[in-house]
């Protein structure tokens, strides 16, 4: 009896499995809100320079920039009617006094200290450091949750959340602001990481996907909830602490969420993982199915996982052999490409000269549909082809946003949309994908690979963005590019619909298509007839 055979055998589709997917779920709601944050809290106000201390009373002049728009990072000197010499009429200065912002969407960290002009680097740097705490947390978390279990890491990272993201909100200066929300990121990547292991291990193979999408729905409300919390909490301080808060209830209620099956009995605490199952198979009503299991059963029936798991493998062995190596060299890109392209789009919401709440709803609702399209594709045209088109479709609309001028607001928010929506499926994709293709014994190891690369691109983003000081076209040039390369690597992939899921490194090389034989002679033909030739290909579907 496999893993999945064992859950099944306490009724893997009880109430007890719609609970634990309710109290997983429930916490992506807010995870999508700090993922998306900086789009309200480090907004961008109008402004301009402050006139100098020593000005008389009224209005003093702006200059303008070269579009006719008043310039907000220069002011003048003096006075445009003032008596001066020649050469020094018109003469501008930045701004030694700080600067004038349009208080009325409210305030931002961007207005409480100065992130704009020379200083606007820091506001792309804040979320990049953002990013960089969930790479590091998936890093460090991954080993501590195989040597500590999920659950603590789960219940850890919703306290580090709660504390990091409200001490957020009281913080004295942009240093510790920043430091803060590094550990965010950090605890986030403990909760993904741990969510997704237990929905996976507590769910039967049939309900798995469907509770997989379920909890991905959770993120997309989680999306709508942000822009009206924005709406209503104008004060960024109030919202961070709006947005963070929760996770204290919710750390008390991950108690309820219980233990990974298969590391306890990894861990050497089998009878512990034994009183789990019958207690959940008590509370699905089949407390006899339960009764029946025994601790020599459960041993024996994880046998093969356990033997499995002793084995040493490490991410060298991801380049070990040539199919291997092409798939985690593919897969690299793909993942880089859609983190990097993703948050570009993403994080770049007031750039489309549209209302940000309403943009942003439009943002969340895409995935909706996308998700569902993304399933059909998978089911009918395969993965492969799914992958290879969110891609190209995505870098395509990125691209064509350079030709697209910025009085076409419209046009330039449905290309968004659209490549916003390509890349959520491309993400949908890949999270099935990568898992079919790596075997069972380094499955983990890609995982954690193809969750590095990702964050690595959703790190890099904000700072590309930066380049738009070069000339506006060129950030979107570059994840239009990359978003195309990306699709052309997973053009290499094979394809991994209805193929069994392969358990060891030879498995996958077995995907290789054998080298097609020669013809035979009549003559050998005939003799073939009376001698019985051995097969010398592998075999196209192992089982």
């Amino acid at each position: 009896m496999t893993f999945s055979s064992l859950v099944d055998s306490v009724n893997s589709r009880g109430p007890f499995q719609f609970l634990v997917a309710l109290l997983l779920g429930l916490p992506i709601l807010g995870m999508a809100n700090h993922n998306l944050l900086q789009i309200f809290t480090a907004a961008t106000p109008a402004h301009h320079c402050r006139p100098p201390p020593n000005a008389s009373a009224g209005p003093w002049p702006l200059p303008l920039g070269p579009q006719g728009r008043p310039e907000p990072c220069l002011r003048f000197v003096h006075p445009p009617n003032a008596s001066l010499p020649n050469g020094t009429q018109g003469a501008t200065e930045p701004c030694r006094d700080g600067w004038a912002y349009n208080s009325s969407t409210g305030d931002s960290i961007v207005t409480e200290w100065d992130l704009v002009c020379d200083a606007n680097k820091l506001k792309e740097m804040a979320q990049s450091v953002f990013m960089a705490g969930t790479l590091v947390g998936g890093i460090v978390l991954g080993g501590l949750s195989d040597r500590f279990g999920r659950k603590p890491i789960l219940s850890g990272s919703y306290l580090l959340l709660a504390a990091s993201g409200s001490g957020a909100a009281f913080s004295p200066s942009f240093a510790v602001y920043v430091v803060l929300r590094f550990l965010c990121g950090f605890s986030m990547a403990g909760v993904t990481l741990s969510t997704v292991i237990l929905n996976v291990e507590w769910m039967s193979t049939r309900l798995r996907a469907v509770m997989t999408v379920g909890i991905g729905y959770f993120y997309t409300a989680g999306q709508f909830l942000l822009p009206g919390m924005a709406y209503a909490i104008p004060q960024w301080r109030w919202l961070q602490l709006a947005v963070s808060a929760p996770f204290f209830a919710f750390f008390l209620l991950s108690w309820w969420v219980p233990e990974s099956i298969r590391w306890m009995v990894l861990s050497g605490k089998s009878l512990k993982a034994l009183k789990v199952l019958q207690w959940v198979a008590a509370f699905n009503g089949r407390k006899e199915a339960g009764e029946k299991l025994s601790l020599e059963e459960l041993k024996l029936d994880l046998q093969k996982e356990i033997s499995l798991a002793k084995a040493n493998y490490s991410v060298a062995d991801l380049f070990r052999t040539p199919v291997l190596r092409r798939v985690t060299f593919c897969l690299s890109l793909a993942w880089f490409a859609t983190g990097f392209a993703y948050y570009s789009l993403a994080m770049g919401v007031e750039d489309f000269g549209v209302n940000l709440y309403l943009l942003q709803v439009i943002f969340g609702g895409v995935d909706i549909p996308a998700k569902f399209i993304t399933i059909l594709s998978m089911s009918y045209l395969g993965r492969h082809t799914t992958e290879v088109i969110t891609l190209l479709l995505a870098g395509a609309s990125i691209l064509a946003l350079i030709f697209v001028p910025a009085d076409l607001p419209a046009l330039r928010t449905v290309l968004a949309v659209f490549g916003k929506g390509c890349l959520s499926s491309s993400f949908s994709c890949l999270f099935l994908y990568t898992s079919e293709l790596y075997p069972t014994v380094i499955r983990q190891t890609g995982m954690g690979m193809s969750n590095v690369l990702t964050r690595l691109g959703s790190m890099t983003a904000p700072l590309v963005r930066i380049t738009g000081e070069l000339h506006p076209f060129v950030p979107n040039l570059i994840f239009g590019a990359t978003a195309l390369l990306g699709g052309g690597a997973s053009l290499f992939l094979p394809e991994t619909l209805n193929q069994p899921l392969p358990e060891t490194i030879e498995d996958v090389e077995a995907w290789s298509p054998p080298k097609k034989e020669p013809e035979p002679e009549p003559e050998a033909e005939k003799d073939s007839q009376r001698i019985p030739l051995q097969p010398c290909g592998p075999d196209l579907h192992p089982s």
